[in-house]
């Protein structure tokens, strides 16, 4: 599907510049950025950005029409909830959430796609995996075969699912992180930079090493 020509982000660091440049090769701009964090600066050079609900509502007012505006979620790491709820309050503007794809990831055509997803550079997606909404598949990430991704997922650069893993809602696979075949990781979970997970891992769990053990429970 074309992207629309124009776009806007929620959150104004460095996963925004990936976007940028993301964007910018598939032929579409960026022309504002908001973030919830009033100290925060525009980390994109002659993009004006808004602070909060209220610059929300002010670049809202300021437009005739979002016909050809499309939006994407720039928040990276744990915060799988914060972009489920900012992706809902764009939506209900009116602004569209594609499902962005650098040109260099690999994505099987099986592959099932919910809302405002992000796969990029190198990432591979394989076959008759499925993907919520606010998923990140990050830089050089491998989801292999059959595959399932809760709303909210972020799997860091390097990670790797092995086939037949379930990934629930809101939990992250840290930085070159193995998951093995058909290990469940619970809702909100947090799996450390590379750890190899052997065995399922709780909701709420924070697990870490090889093999992976937890150290937290939140």
């Amino acid at each position: 599907m074309e992207l629309p020509e124009k776009f806007v982000f929620w959150g104004s660091a460095g996963h925004a510049k990936v976007l940028a440049d993301l964007i910018l090769q598939k032929g579409s701009r960026l022309v504002a950025v908001f973030d919830n964090d009033p100290r925060t600066v525009s980390c994109l050079r002659d993009v004006p950005l808004f602070h909060g609900d209220d610059g929300f509502r002010e670049w809202l007012a300021q437009q005739v029409s979002l016909d050809g505006v499309g939006a994407a979620l720039a928040i990276g790491g744990a915060h799988g909830q914060d972009r489920q709820e900012i992706a809902h309050k764009l939506q209900a503007a009116g602004l569209r959430l594609p499902t962005l794809t650098h040109p260099s990831a690999v994505v099987a055509r099986s592959v099932h796609h919910g809302i405002g997803n992000q796969i990029l550079a190198n990432a591979v997606v394989a076959a008759d995996t499925s993907l919520g909404n606010g998923c990140i598949v990050n830089n050089s990430a491998n989801v292999d075969h059959e595959c399932r991704l809760g709303n909210g997922v972020h799997i860091a650069p390097g990670a790797v699912l092995c086939g037949c893993v379930t990934v629930m809602a809101n939990a992250m696979v840290g930085a070159g992180a193995v998951i093995l075949p058909r290990i469940t990781i619970g809702a909100g979970a947090i799996v450390g930079a590379g750890a190899v997970v052997t065995r399922n891992v709780p909701a709420g769990t924070t697990v870490v090493g090889n093999p992976a053990k937890a150290i937290e429970t939140h």
